[in-house]
């Protein structure tokens, strides 16, 4: 039954995703979800109102709105099945959809560590997935990107040495991924974020020809004209001469 009551309301354009809203929440009605924070049921939501201060970018506010009546049996029910879940642990934000940057810095894009002795990691941020980076995060303004298959990583031997370091990494799988997010999601970074270049990094294979498709029609859709350079992997883990 819906009712005139007080609910949070998200605001995805000023929410980064860092998930400090969802432990501030006992009820357990907000998530991360693809990068940003969401209410994922009006049942859930007491609209109270406990999560507005811990939000860094004012993205949460309480409303009068219609709305589903708040259910405390059906958050009982909900607690208990994600403490089961969890091994009796406090639901929390996953770690993977915060953002975060090293502190370790140099040149252009937020956060870019340097290579140092062999074996060092040129990772300067979290999280790397593609459907998990938000569109704000500050790490990606004026960035070099590394757009890369998810198999690359795997196959190339030098991917730290050679081709991250510097840059904001996004892994992405053209085959079993969703194009139309790739490219909406793309074409936002693209338009908000004044980067630099891409490197656009696939394997041999045929299910890797896509994601040109994919970048080229994000590009197409922000309206930006951003130099690409793509890299091809071999299965034996050499770049394509």
């Amino acid at each position: 039954m819906k009712v005139i009551r007080k609910i949070i309301e998200i605001d995805e354009e000023k929410c980064d995703g860092c998930g400090n809203c969802v432990p501030s929440c006992a009820e357990g009605a907000i998530q991360i979800i693809d990068g940003k924070a969401k209410v994922i049921g009006d049942k859930y939501c007491d609209g109270l109102g406990a999560c507005l201060g811990d939000c860094p970018k004012d993205a949460l506010k309480l409303i009068e709105r219609q709305a589903d009546e708040y259910d405390e049996e059906a958050v009982h029910a909900r607690l208990e099945r994600q403490k089961t879940e969890s091994g009796n642990q406090k639901p929390k934000g996953c770690p993977s959809q915060q953002v975060k940057t090293f502190p370790i810095s140099a040149g252009p894009g937020m956060g870019m560590s340097t290579v140092g002795p062999a074996g060092n990691s040129a990772l300067g941020h979290w999280p790397v997935q593609l459907r998990l980076i938000p569109s704000s995060a500050p790490f990606l303004k004026d960035a070099n990107l590394l757009i890369t298959a998810d198999c690359v990583p795997v196959a190339a031997p030098s991917f730290h040495s050679d081709y991250l370091k510097g840059k904001v990494v996004m892994l992405a799988c053209p085959k079993f991924d969703d194009d139309d997010l790739y490219i909406d999601k793309l074409a936002d970074i693209f338009s908000r974020n004044n980067i630099k270049g891409i490197t656009m990094m696939v394997m041999e294979v045929p299910c890797c020809s896509k994601m040109k498709w994919i970048v080229d029609s994000a590009m197409e859709k922000s309206g930006e004209n951003i130099p690409v350079h793509q890299v091809t992997i071999l299965t034996t883990g050499q770049p394509l001469p």
